[in-house]
């Protein structure tokens, strides 16, 4: 459907301009013409490349997201009709995607669909969960406080990734230029020193004929040493996408030494975090727990929740089926059957997330810790050696040179 750019009037004669997605020219000057607009220039809005290209796409963030979600609050709680709700909040936004999706949400809501049927049209943007929880708001009446707890909620797991994020970032910048650092010495460095070394006809140490025959080989397979290394991702990546190879590579994860224990902290958080969420909502804990298998994002920890749904359809409380995968640690078990006795699960489950995101600072400052005089040896050893190989055969040299004098 085309979008016309217009600039005009309002009833009061204060200049607006703004655009507008219709059928053809004439149906938009006339939706224009009923919202009080005096037209005073309309074109259609010329195509960019992205419409052409999905990967040109803005991608919507989680802080447009979250920014949105609260401005929507206060209008819905302050009385604005949700049409208008949905008209202002496009107009303003500046993302183009999110502009268009906005557009597309309210042009359905127009025409008779509910918000929640609206929003399930866009899952790259509004998830299962986001969606489920607007149903449950539209249907109790108060859409306004779950869209407060949607951004809270949304702000917390957001906080939580940046946290993981964060963590890998540092070694993960420190070991790709230290293997630049090294393909830079073996390619164009060391085969300098090897033509003086030859030149001047000395017998070089082990160390360093061994440096002189990796750098060769680099040389002379690079290109199918990196072509390997592209391929070896690729592999890794339809590995995951089966679902042996990803049952087989999440596991592989969970139990690594460190990042294993930060990753599955993250998984109780996360868990805890949305399901609290859900139930706080009036969301059913058997949807919800659907719901909080789908988005887990780790095999073992959805397979574990498909059995605790399991259990809990069978009559068992929920704290009896999530002991028996072994997944959560036993104080997460034991808070649980509190909340569920005591008739505050969902206050039971936010407190978890509260103190699993503390649990997760730690271990990402542990992880830290550990990794950087991990990666200052490693730094050490790798570019120490290749100079100390290289400047070998020098010292023996100006050694023999002193000897001679």
């Amino acid at each position: 459907m085309p979008v016309y750019l217009w600039k005009g009037t309002d009833r009061k004669g204060k200049p607006q301009k703004g655009d507008i997605e219709a059928d053809n020219a004439a149906v938009a000057r006339q939706l224009l013409l009923r919202r009080g607009i005096t037209v005073k220039s309309f074109k259609e809005k010329p195509k960019d490349l992205s419409d052409y290209v999905p990967a040109l796409q803005q991608k919507v963030k989680e802080r447009e997201l979250v920014i949105f979600v609260r401005q929507f609050a206060t209008m819905i709680d302050a009385g604005l009709p949700l049409v208008q709700c949905l008209e202002i909040l496009h107009e303003q936004q500046e993302n183009t995607t999110f502009r268009r999706i906005l557009r597309a949400i309210k042009k359905d809501v127009e025409e008779g669909s509910t918000l929640s049927e609206a929003l399930k049209k866009h899952p790259k943007v509004f998830d299962i969960l986001f969606v489920n929880l607007v149903t449950a708001g539209e249907m109790g009446g108060i859409l306004d406080v779950i869209l407060n707890r949607l951004a809270a909620y949304i702000e917390k797991i957001s906080n939580l990734k940046k946290k993981v994020k964060g963590a890998m970032t540092y070694p993960g910048i420190v070991v790709t230029v230290a293997v630049v650092v090294v393909a830079v010495i073996l390619i164009y460095v060391i085969p300098i020193f090897a033509g003086l070394f030859r030149d001047a006809g000395s017998t070089l140490p082990p160390l360093t004929l061994f440096v002189i025959s990796i750098s060769e080989f680099a040389q002379s397979y690079f290109h199918w040493i990196l072509l390997g290394l592209i391929l070896l991702v690729i592999a890794i990546g339809r590995i995951r996408k089966t679902e042996k190879g990803r049952d087989a590579t999440d596991r592989l994860l969970l139990r690594l030494p460190v990042f294993g224990i930060l990753l599955r902290k993250v998984a109780v958080a996360r868990f805890s975090r949305t399901l609290g969420t859900m139930l706080s909502s009036g969301v059913p804990i058997l949807d919800g727990l659907d719901i909080v298998a789908a988005s887990a994002g780790n095999t073992v920890i959805e397979k574990a929740l498909r059995e605790v749904r399991a259990g809990i359809a069978e009559g068992l409380p929920i704290a009896d089926p999530l002991q028996e995968t072994k997944v959560f640690p036993p104080m997460v078990t034991h808070m649980i059957a509190v909340g569920e006795a005591t008739g505050a699960l969902d206050k039971m489950l936010s407190k978890i997330a509260d103190f699993y995101d503390d649990e997760v600072d730690v271990a990402v400052d542990a992880l830290t810790s550990l990794l950087e005089p991990l990666l200052i040896v490693f730094l050490g050893v790798t570019v120490g050696g290749l100079l100390v190989a290289m400047y070998l055969p020098i010292f023996q040299l100006a050694d023999v040179v002193s000897r001679g004098a």
